[in-house]
């Protein structure tokens, strides 16, 4: 029933400013979950089709990409509607307020968004309570890491770590954000000679967590798709030599050629959605020709339907991501992708 109405809500959710239209939305889904109305609605999916990556099992192929449930407190809800994996975050170490208001727009008639959110976020404390108190989700919990604005990238392995250490627990895998268009100076850690530094660092902590937990939770590194051949090539002979368990490709994008002619064009932030699929792609099956298979990919970046996510898979990517497109057109988007996949 909900894919009937979810047009009319989507139509109401878009006369509101998109940043109270999100929260909104994910208030009347933790609403939904705690009533029962969600496990009525989304009761018999029927979206299970196994797979094992990253030695994970992953109920299906579709994930939730990091953005959406930033704090985590919206764990359940979520994963009513079917995914089969869930990365909240990005966290930092301390709460920040992110950029300055408006910083979130919408690109209707291309189906995208750009945004310049800057890791609004109440800390990494807060999202492993709120993880903790996540009772039906039985996907892999991913925790997307970051750091905080005001810290200098000579301390930016320290805010890693930090959120290393507190995630580790409760989480099935963790990502590294090195790629957010939002944070002044963050695409810089994605050179090569800092990001093998960044991953020693993080993989020594790995390795003494894993013996202190009793279990190890893959390191996951983001990237960005405005990426050259030579970045490409450089940063995946770091990835293999360091023995990164896995990349996810692709962050958001600069790139506005494909919307040059729009309003919001000109706005600062990461373009996300239909536009940056092509981009993001090829960025994708780049790091699949040098990774050669030694390293699992998520593909993630402007999947808006079934031949979209194909197209990944075939690019190199083990799993794939949402998040734009879940927005434009609902929960029926997931059953669609688990089932066409499966």
């Amino acid at each position: 029933m909900l894919d009937y109405i979810y047009p009319l809500i989507r139509a109401g959710l878009f006369r509101l400013d998109p940043e109270v239209a999100h929260h909104l939305s994910l208030s009347a889904l933790r609403l939904g979950e705690r009533a029962g109305l969600l496990k009525l609605a989304f009761s018999g999916a029927g979206l299970d089709e196994p797979v094992e990556v990253l030695g994970l099992r992953f109920s299906n192929r579709i994930g939730l990409a990091a953005g959406m449930d930033k704090d985590g407190d919206t764990i359940d809800g979520l994963g009513r509607l079917g995914f089969g994996s869930i990365e909240i975050g990005t966290f930092t170490p301390r709460a920040q307020a992110g950029n300055p208001k408006p910083r979130l727009f919408r690109l209707i008639e291309q189906e995208a968004i750009i945004n310049r959110m800057g890791f609004n976020n109440g800390g990494i404390a807060a999202g492993v309570a709120n993880a903790r108190r996540a009772r039906t989700f039985r996907g892999v919990l991913g925790f997307n890491i970051g750091k905080n604005k005001d810290t200098p990238n000579e301390e930016a392995a320290a805010d890693y770590l930090e959120c290393l250490r507190q995630a580790y627990p409760m989480a099935d895998y963790i990502a590294v954000n090195l790629s957010s268009p939002n944070t002044p100076g963050l695409r810089d850690l994605q050179g090569p000679e800092t990001c093998a530094r960044l991953l020693e660092t993080l993989q020594r902590e790995q390795t003494r967590l894993a013996g202190e937990h009793g279990k190890r939770v893959p390191l996951l590194f983001k990237v960005a798709p405005d990426l050259d051949d030579g970045h490409i090539r450089d940063l995946s002979a770091v990835f293999l030599a360091g023995g990164l368990d896995g990349l996810i490709a692709t962050n958001t994008t600069l790139d506005r050629d494909l919307v040059a002619s729009h309003p919001h064009a000109a706005e600062a932030g990461g373009l996300s959605g239909r536009p940056e699929f092509a981009k993001s792609t090829a960025v994708l099956q780049a790091f699949a020709s040098h990774l050669g298979g030694r390293i699992p990919i998520i593909g993630v970046g402007g999947i808006s339907s079934l031949e979209d996510a194909q197209a990944k898979l075939r690019a190199g990517a083990s799993l794939v991501q949402v998040y734009t497109a879940f927005i434009y057109q609902g929960p029926r988007l997931i059953r669609q992708l688990a089932r066409g996949l499966a």
